[in-house]
């Protein structure tokens, strides 16, 4: 009998320590089953379980864990494809995570483990870009995503990856420049890049340490700096200059090691290292002229600053860096503050502080100036062209009014279409003189795929102007409210794709964007569609004049909190977008007094039926004729509900919004076949954008 009692304290202790010592975090434990049933072909995971199951203590393939937690995540070389699901992000305690050289293929998950420091999805067929979730993975040391079909730019993204060692994007289609924010990698040693499409200069590397480079059969010009021909690159298949490169300027890395160059690297190290010291005098003299100069300066005037001109009091335009910058191109000659003439393009760098120098004796306010410019491209228009563009701001020409300005729609001899955006003169009343200079500098520095790009401006004789791109295809208000009885209406798919691509644009405002950037008018008017249907979030970094108005406040989209533009937060922006989605939702505006007293408040009406689901069927736009997945409706509807809530502090942060729709565009069942709105002016065009269109099978 004691015997049988010693056996079963036994049996118990074992099961009461594996329950203990074994059982996986639970939130990892789901986070892998939904992984899991997000597969396709999975045959090889062998341990790996639907639901529940214990990873750490059951040995799951390719799982290594510390205690209870998932630490590593390790499936390379196992046939996989599919997806990966939507918790990623839950995985928290996870460091590394190789899924290399499998058979996914989409859109990279827009979420990843957020604390990995080595990430490896190469060798797969991923398409689309690199997701913004990326630039908030502060510990990330290697990223690796080379051999897949990744397209479109690379965006300011890397600001905050000061971590990262090793960055591999080679083999894909990536495009564009690359960006200046590529100049925070203060650790990266290694970068491949070969074979893209990547154009522009290779100069924003000089600010990094790297000393193992691949820059291969790509498209950039210039020169190879000669500062990073000492250093392990391959460079053959570009179109570079010709003859010797320039001197560097100064704050670049220096005393890289050896290295060679190969593939039209250029010349031989010992030249190279000539070219250098020659750079390196050539520095040393450019600043001790700045500071003779600046000294000069001080004595004629306390108040000047540094390198400025007369010219700008003269001319009462604010002053810029003209495109012969600090950094134009790595020369380091430079030509002082210049005022714009029409068009010219203006192109700040960011300028290194390096103790070695004497960088330090620059004034503070082009230091600070510099600090918050990491990369500023705008196009200086004169008020004579733009009134011949816009007919003198005919109102034929108008587009829109909003509660700050007008936007016109210009025309140039060149067939350039943009649109212009004439701000209130009287909002700039008491306003310093440097305010408008100061906003173009911060909206030029926001670039992403949603969100329409500034592309120029222009502030002459009183008038304040801010160019933006012109899409023919007009906003989301006139596809939802102005349609005819021969337009198309936006299918649900395309409609959950601009939600989606809308949301994300917010987050890159919130989260990406340093400090955060408030919106304040999101709004359907705000949101302009492509010809390919994608949304671009306008009128963004403007905040500083909707504290100056309250034209904006009762429209609909303001959240309960605002009852003045000062009380604005993320939240808000959070609630108005919620607005955005039940004009998606309903295809009615926010507020719409032909409609019964009880429905004219768009909010007020629909809140109480999002989770009724036999009134949220009657809710449903009429337009979409009952085609779509109810289930994605629904879930859609929950999201809403979330974003509307009267208490700010209930509402969900964006960066939740967008992984929630991802989640639900990944949960649906229905086919991805984008619609059109409304036929294009001409049948041709419409045909092009509706195969346009139909190209996008996913989001």
């Amino acid at each position: 009998m004691f015997h049988n009692l010693l056996v079963l304290w036994g049996v118990l202790f074992g099961f009461f320590t594996v329950c203990v010592y074994s059982n996986t975090n639970s939130q990892d434990v789901t986070a892998l089953n939904v992984m899991y049933n997000s597969l396709t072909s999975k045959s090889k995971l062998s341990g790996w379980k639907s639901s529940g199951g214990d990873p750490c203590g059951d040995s799951w393939k390719g799982i290594k864990c510390s205690g209870s937690s998932v630490t590593e995540i390790k499936l390379s070389d196992l046939d996989l494809s599919g997806s990966m699901g939507y918790q990623l992000a839950s995985l928290t305690s996870v460091t590394s995570f190789d899924v290399s050289n499998n058979k996914f293929s989409g859109d990279i998950p827009y979420q990843l483990p957020p604390n990995a420091k080595q990430i490896d999805l190469s060798n797969n067929g991923f398409t689309n870009t690199v997701p913004y979730s990326v630039s908030q993975m502060s510990n990330l040391e290697t990223l690796n995503l080379g051999h897949n079909k990744l397209s479109g730019q690379l965006t300011d993204m890397f600001n905050k990856l000061t971590k990262l060692k090793k960055l591999d994007l080679s083999h894909n289609s990536l495009t564009g420049n690359l960006p200046q924010s590529f100049a925070k990698l203060s650790s990266l040693r290694t970068l491949y890049l070969q074979n893209n499409q990547f154009t522009g200069t290779i100069n924003v590397l000089l600010y990094t340490p790297v000393d193992d480079l691949n820059v291969e059969n790509n498209h950039f010009t210039g020169w190879i700096p000669n500062d990073l021909k000492s250093i392990n690159i391959k460079s053959g298949g570009n179109n570079w200059s010709s003859g010797p490169s320039p001197p560097s300027p100064p704050g670049v890395y220096r005393n890289r090691g050896s290295g060679s160059s190969s593939s039209g690297g250029g010349e031989k190290s010992s030249v190279a290292k000539g070219l250098t010291i020659a750079g390196i005098a050539f520095a040393v003299l450019f600043l001790l002229g700045i500071l003779i100069f600046c000294c000069s300066r001080k004595k004629r005037s306390k108040n000047s600053h540094l390198l400025e001109d007369d010219r700008f009091d003269k001319r009462k335009s604010f002053s810029m860096f003209s495109s012969r910058d600090l950094t134009k191109d790595m020369h380091s000659d430079y030509d002082g503050l210049k005022s714009t003439d029409s068009p010219a393009i203006i192109d700040i760098k960011p300028v290194q502080k390096s103790p070695s120098t004497g960088f330090k004796s620059l004034s503070g306010r082009l230091q600070s100036f510099a600090r918050r410019s990491t990369s500023v491209k705008a196009v200086s228009y004169a008020l004579a062209d733009l009134q011949v563009a816009t007919g003198n701001f005919a109102p034929a020409r108008l587009l829109g009014q909003g509660s700050i300005g007008r936007v016109y729609k210009a025309k140039f001899e060149s067939g350039k279409i943009l649109a212009v955006k004439k701000i209130d003169s009287s909002l700039f009343q008491g306003a310093p003189p440097q305010e408008f200079s100061d906003i173009v500098v911060s909206i030029s520095k926001i670039r992403h795929a949603n969100v329409a790009e500034l592309v120029g401006y222009c502030a002459e004789l009183g008038h304040h102007m801010l160019i933006y791109e012109y899409f023919r295809n007009g906003s989301l208000n006139e596809f939802l409210h102005m349609s005819d009885d021969y337009s198309n209406p936006l299918t649900w798919n395309t409609r959950v794709k601009i939600a989606l691509g809308t949301a994300r644009a917010i987050e890159y405002l919130h989260e990406v964007c340093s400090p955060s950037v408030i919106h304040k008018n999101i709004k359907s008017s705000n949101i302009f569609l492509d010809l390919e249907l994608n949304p671009r979030l306008s009128d963004y970094g403007l905040a500083t004049f909707h504290q100056r108005t309250s034209q904006n406040l009762g429209t609909g989209y303001n959240a309960p909190e605002c009852t003045k533009p000062s009380a604005y937060t993320l939240k808000s922006d959070v609630y108005s977008f919620g607005v955005v989605m039940l004009e998606l939702l309903t295809g009615r505006k926010p507020v719409d007094s032909s409609k019964p007293r009880s429905e004219e408040c768009l909010v007020r009406w629909a809140t109480p039926q999002l989770h009724d689901l036999d009134a949220l069927s009657k809710i449903v736009d009429p337009a979409l004729r009952g085609l779509y997945d109810p289930k994605s409706v629904s879930r859609f509807a929950d999201i809403i509900a979330l974003c509307v809530q009267r208490e700010s502090e209930f509402r969900p942060p964006i960066s939740e919004v967008v992984q929630q729709l991802v989640r639900l565009v990944q949960r649906s069942t229905v086919n991805m076949d984008l619609g059109l709105s409304r036929h294009s002016s001409n049948s041709s065009s419409y045909r092009e954008d509706l195969q346009s269109s139909r190209r996008l099978t996913d989001f």
